[in-house]
């Protein structure tokens, strides 16, 4: 009997251990806490009066606060995204250009509880530059260039994109003689080109009160009649966006650089267009062509005064 006693015990005991071994542990993460009050500032590195869109760096100082967040994680509009723990972060977009971003912030709680904001920001980013063509186009800080009249092919035309395989990258259909277009006045034009501590170009047009207009351009400035000159006012510094060509060009035949003119987009000659490739340059004389409204690729000599 005492045995059986025994055994009963033993059996018992066997069972409440087993009891308390199969016993679920228990972890406590403490309250769950969405973040609240989540606030985002930006600030265009940069900003004043003259660059209403930043110095060109593309630097943008991002602060994010709220309570009960844990850490920040922020998507910059840009394909890029980032944990920012602090809240604090100062970020630089690369696409050159003014462009448009969301950025958008998701300010993460206990257990993973998100609470989002977003934000747009317009930023510019000045493009890079090269250094040989930079310093051919300001010199230190600026140069004045004027139409390299007696330069055979100073203005000209030839076949643009939409001829295709025919397109060239020289004025094969026609090329002005020296000193042969006097008459149409913009020989006494005077384009300035600037960089300022950024690198950053701007150029000032100073067409003496008058710009020589293509027939097929004149609707293009807004204007009414035929072909000659016409009283535009280009007066004024215009930041210029550069980025490499989008043309057919090679790089044994262009820089492969070209840029933009803000406003009516004229340099000298009113072609119907505000995009520039740069076709050759040297400290003393550059080839500019544009694509005008009319589809053809018109050239344009210059030399410094």
């Amino acid at each position: 009997m005492k045995n059986l006693y025994k055994i009963i015990g033993l059996f018992s005991l066997l069972v409440v251990l087993s009891i308390t071994g199969c016993k679920k542990e228990e972890y406590s993460f403490g309250a769950m806490k969405t973040p609240s009050g989540l606030a985002l500032t930006t600030t265009v590195v940069g900003v004043d009066n003259a660059n209403p869109t930043g110095n060109g760096t593309g630097a943008v100082s991002i602060n994010m606060t709220a309570t009960n967040a844990i850490t920040y994680n922020i998507d910059f509009g840009d394909g890029n995204i980032a944990l920012v723990p602090s809240g604090k972060i100062t970020y630089k977009y690369t696409t050159p250009g003014v462009k448009k971003y969301t950025i958008t912030v998701n300010a993460i709680g206990t257990g993973g509880i998100i609470s989002t904001i977003s934000k747009a920001v317009t930023v510019y980013v000045a493009f890079e530059i090269p250094t040989a063509l930079l310093t051919n186009l300001t010199g230190a800080s600026s140069k004045v260039w004027i139409i390299d009249k007696a330069a055979p092919g100073h203005f000209g035309v030839g076949p643009g994109p939409n001829q295709g395989a025919n397109e060239t990258f020289f004025p094969s259909w026609y090329a002005a003689g020296p000193d042969s277009r006097a008459a149409d006045g913009f020989y006494d034009d005077e384009i300035t080109f600037s960089k300022d501590a950024n690198n950053n170009v701007s150029m000032d047009v100073d067409n003496k009160g008058n710009t020589f207009v293509l027939g097929a351009a004149v609707a293009y400035y807004g204007l009414t009649g035929g072909e000659g000159q016409f009283p535009i006012t280009t007066l004024g510094v215009k930041r210029l966006s550069f980025m490499n060509a989008t043309s057919n060009s090679t790089a044994a035949i262009s820089t492969r650089i070209q840029f933009s003119v803000p406003g009516n987009g004229l340099v000298a000659i009113g072609i119907g267009s505000n995009m520039y490739e740069i076709i050759s340059i040297t400290s003393t004389t550059m080839t500019l062509r544009t694509i005008g409204v009319d589809g053809n690729a018109w050239y344009q000599m210059f030399k410094v005064k």
